[in-house]
């Protein structure tokens, strides 16, 4: 297993705390950064449109993904929320484990 970065981005600055607190107090993610002055264009349902937005990076664990997507799409305003996970290859061996162990419970053993 791995760590992934997740990218969301979402309608406003209270909806993006309320899904990152959410994640991060279930373990399905161990941090969530909150990145406003989004401006995102994008075609939709056969318009383009154009819209202010916040975007969530959140960290997470491998075996955590589809739990993580499952509660972002509970969440989420959004027809088709955004949610793009991206594979983290390389990092700071000791932020890896960070991200790890703060995606288990704390009954659960890391690995």
């Amino acid at each position: 297993m791995t760590a992934f970065l997740v990218f969301c981005a979402c309608p406003d600055a209270d909806i993006a705390e309320r899904i990152a607190r959410d994640t991060v107090d279930a373990r399905l993610a161990a941090c969530a950064s909150l990145v406003p002055g989004l401006r995102s264009v994008y075609r939709w349902q056969g318009a383009v449109e154009a819209a202010d937005e916040v975007q969530l990076q959140i960290k997470t664990w491998g075996d955590r993904l589809d739990a993580l997507t499952a509660r972002i799409r509970e969440l989420h305003p959004y027809e088709l929320p955004e949610v793009l996970a991206v594979e983290a290859g390389r990092g700071l061996a000791g932020y890896l484990d960070w991200i790890r162990d703060e995606t288990r419970s704390p009954r659960e053993p890391a690995a």
